[in-house]
């Protein structure tokens, strides 16, 4: 007899029992209209914040409604997780709330402020263990004590209850929208849990809802899989947005969203980091890379959404600050205001100076310079970068460069040499 073969949908049931138990665990966060992005677009723009979680992020809802279902020998033996960040700090707060034993595997490099994070939201209940240089080392090792141990492993999206949980957020905006039926809802996506969770609901409660999910172009692993019909590895991802860099969704989530979603986007990481640079200047809402994506892609639509209510998903806000000079120089680099040359200079007394009065504009900034004198060369090198007001700037810029004989080489296109530099 051939086998049936079953796919995993969530129901309204099973996400209504997470909403149960996440009461008092999991905050309700408040959607608010955003006067400057509606007026940008001409449409009612409401962020769902849940980057004002206490764990500042969603993942508390699915790392909970997981824990919190395990039975008596699963808590007996304790549990295991993977996560660079905001999937570990979920689970950790869950194992306090819960008193139940955890261990999170973090990579090595694994910045000092989140592993304090963790270990402040976990406290007694949970141990920390660094290993490896990625996130698929810290998975590998979190995997195999799971398996020697005969502890639950916590997968960050490819889980049922995890889907659920996160489906949470979808349940809430359409409680809070009841007023105003919201047209569009745009949702980051990393390995696709709340993207599954999120459009599983609309498509239950309001299938009329375009849900637009949205990816770093350095990781499209959904886009990608979606194109292909079928889940899709990746073989090589910028982990910049480190909160949705993942190689390969959940299959899981895949199979649910590749019905569920309207469409699925990517958008450059320099976008991504000059959103949350305008998030915080203007708006003063911090938010990390994963958590402005759905902000990020409103531009690809903006003939579409004029007139209509959209909801954009402001999914966290662990943002390292050690991170901000990254982050502009993507920024300054997407807006194509940052440049970086090697300059020839003749080997003679002012021809620094020539090269400050006669070629740079006056509003052309000199943010990187790094000079080495060679002997017996008609001409010595340096690699400068400059900061232009305007994109428009660069090629008289160049023009001049050459005229007086300075152009030694343009850098930003040659990826095996910029690597260096940014």
């Amino acid at each position: 007899m051939e086998e049936t073969k079953t796919t995993y949908r969530p129901t309204l049931k099973a996400i209504e029992a997470a909403a149960e138990k996440l009461k008092d665990i999991a905050s309700v966060t408040p959607l608010i209209k955003n006067a400057r992005y509606s007026k940008q677009f001409g449409a009612n723009i409401y962020f769902k914040r849940e980057d004002l979680q206490e764990v500042r992020s969603y993942k508390i809802r699915g790392a909970y409604n997981k824990i919190s279902s395990l039975n008596g020998s699963q808590i007996e033996n304790g549990i295991v997780c993977a996560s660079a960040g905001n999937h570990a700090q979920g689970v950790a707060i869950s194992c306090k709330l819960l008193k139940i034993k955890g261990t999170i595997f973090m990579p090595s490099p694994t910045p000092g402020q989140k592993i304090e994070q963790v270990k402040m939201f976990g406290e007694d209940y949970i141990d920390v263990v660094l290993v490896g240089d990625t996130f698929d080392d810290a998975y590998h090792a979190a995997k195999q004590q799971s398996e020697d141990m005969n502890k639950t492993f916590v997968h960050p999206f490819n889980d049922q209850k995890v889907i659920e949980g996160q489906a949470t957020v979808g349940l809430e905006i359409i409680d809070q929208a009841e007023t105003h039926p919201i047209d569009y809802v745009f949702v980051p996506v990393g390995g696709g849990g709340l993207a599954a969770g999120l459009s599983s609901v609309f498509k239950l409660l309001s299938p009329q809802t375009k849900i637009i999910s949205v990816e770093p172009k350095g990781a499209a692993a959904m886009l990608t899989s979606i194109r292909a019909n079928k889940n899709t590895t990746l073989k090589t991802i910028d982990s910049f947005v480190d909160g949705a860099a993942v190689k390969r969704v959940g299959d899981l989530n895949f199979a649910i969203c590749k019905e569920t979603l309207h469409r699925v986007v990517e958008v450059d990481e320099g976008k991504i980091c000059q959103t949350i640079l305008d998030l915080y200047n203007k708006d003063a809402i911090v938010a990390e890379p994963a958590g402005v994506l759905s902000l990020s892609a409103l531009e690809q639509f903006k003939d579409e959404i004029k007139g209509k209510n959209v909801v954009c998903v402001i999914s966290g806000s662990n943002n390292d600050i050690t991170r901000t000079a990254e982050i502009k120089e993507r920024a300054l680099l997407y807006a194509n205001l940052k440049h970086y040359f090697i300059i020839k200079f003749p080997q003679r007394a002012g021809a620094l100076r020539d090269f400050v009065v006669d070629i740079l504009g006056p509003t052309d900034d000199i943010t990187h310079f790094e000079y080495t004198k060679k002997a017996n060369r008609e001409n010595d090198v340096a690699v400068v970068g400059l900061e232009l007001k305007s994109p428009d700037d660069l090629e008289p810029l160049i023009t001049k460069m050459k005229l007086h004989n300075f152009y030694g080489d343009y850098l930003n296109d040659k990826p095996d040499l910029f690597q260096f530099l940014v």
